[in-house]
């Protein structure tokens, strides 16, 4: 009898209490392999395996490269390290981030489809943004099921309604109910059914996840070419249609989300704005510096033109300094917010 043994669980803020309350709830002979992949920064060391071991029965520890796959364990992403799940064992990799993380959510549950279809329920926790929608849209396209945490239950709501705006899940439950869930899942036999063979563009993904030459591999001839650049790299961005998602990726392998990608250029403006005060006013520096050197040698015609130039410059920053002021960091979340509040 077969029956799903692995399952994967994804979230970025938020996500701490909801593992722990998740996990805690798992029983001491758990039959299948769980992997975490969790959103924090690769500048500090992860904590999260000795925060989980506290509060289960179950093995946790980050997940090594080459490790071999067992039952009643909890494999942990590293910082730093896209988690990928091969037949058998896992592989760590430094591939191009995907909305903007490295490790990411969609890199684990695409992987894990790819290499175990039906075997896998992929859960989406607590998070910001879309995260872990595209990924789950693998799994349920390769005949997995689809859990999320109920909205109302997530201390950020936005990646459980992205991944139920993509796909349809098959349980949306509060993380107190879920564990109790997962434990009468994995005891449950997978129904017959034929199941999508593996896409073109999911073994490219993963192969890119997993530090292959996306362009060598073809990644150039599986979307629409856009207008938009890469945040990351600043190469061409392709468009990849998955149902309702609507995704892109570079040639250099980087991927974002339609609303990752809004967030990360509305981003760039404040960033760009701020450069060109910076060289603004270091022109206005050099230029009274010019000024008084001019000054000094009697030259006083040139450097009172400089000055009224110094002041035209003042205007300008001015003029950009109020543009930063009003740049907003745009997200589908703070538009829906927008016009829930008019």
């Amino acid at each position: 009898m077969l029956t799903p043994d692995i399952v994967v669980i994804g979230a970025s803020a938020g996500g701490l209490k909801a593992f722990e309350a998740l996990v805690s709830q798992l029983p001491a002979n758990f039959p299948a392999a769980v992997f975490i992949v969790w959103h924090i920064s690769p500048d500090y060391p992860s904590l999260l395996p000795e925060i989980l071991a506290r509060v289960t029965l179950l093995k946790v520890a980050h997940a090594v490269h080459m490790e071999a796959i067992a039952p009643g364990r909890i494999y942990i992403a590293p910082p730093d390290r896209h988690l990928v799940i091969e037949s058998d064992f896992v592989r760590l990799s430094r591939g191009p981030k995907e909305n903007r993380f490295r490790p990411a959510i969609d890199v684990l549950f695409r992987s894990a489809a790819r290499a175990y279809a039906q075997r896998v329920i992929g859960v989406v926790l607590s998070g910001s943004l879309d995260d872990g929608a595209a990924g789950l849209y693998a799994i349920k396209e390769r005949g997995g099921q689809a859990v999320v945490q109920d909205p109302a239950d997530a201390l950020h709501p936005s990646m459980p309604r992205a991944a139920m705006k993509a796909v349809a899940v098959d349980y949306c439950v509060p993380v107190i109910q879920m564990g109790a869930l997962l434990a009468r899942l994995v005891d449950e036999p997978i129904p017959v059914q034929q199941v999508l063979p593996v896409s073109q563009l999911m073994d490219l993904e993963v192969g890119v996840a997993q530090e292959d030459n996306g362009l060598e591999m073809g990644i150039m001839k599986l979307g629409e070419l856009s207008p938009y650049t890469c945040p990351e790299c600043h190469g061409v961005l392709m468009q990849l249609k998955e149902g309702s998602l609507i995704r892109f990726r570079c040639h250099t392998g980087h991927a974002y989300s339609l609303n990752t990608l809004l967030a990360e250029v509305t981003q760039s403006i404040e960033e760009t704005l701020w450069d060109g005060i910076r060289t603004i006013e270091a022109s206005e520096m050099l230029m009274n510096h010019m000024a008084e050197h001019l000054h000094q040698v009697n030259e006083h015609e040139a450097a009172d033109l400089l000055l009224e130039k110094v002041q035209q410059a003042k205007r300008r920053a001015n003029l950009v300094r109020q543009a930063v002021m009003s740049n907003e960091i745009l997200t589908q979340e703070n538009v829906d917010e927008e016009i829930k509040d008019s």
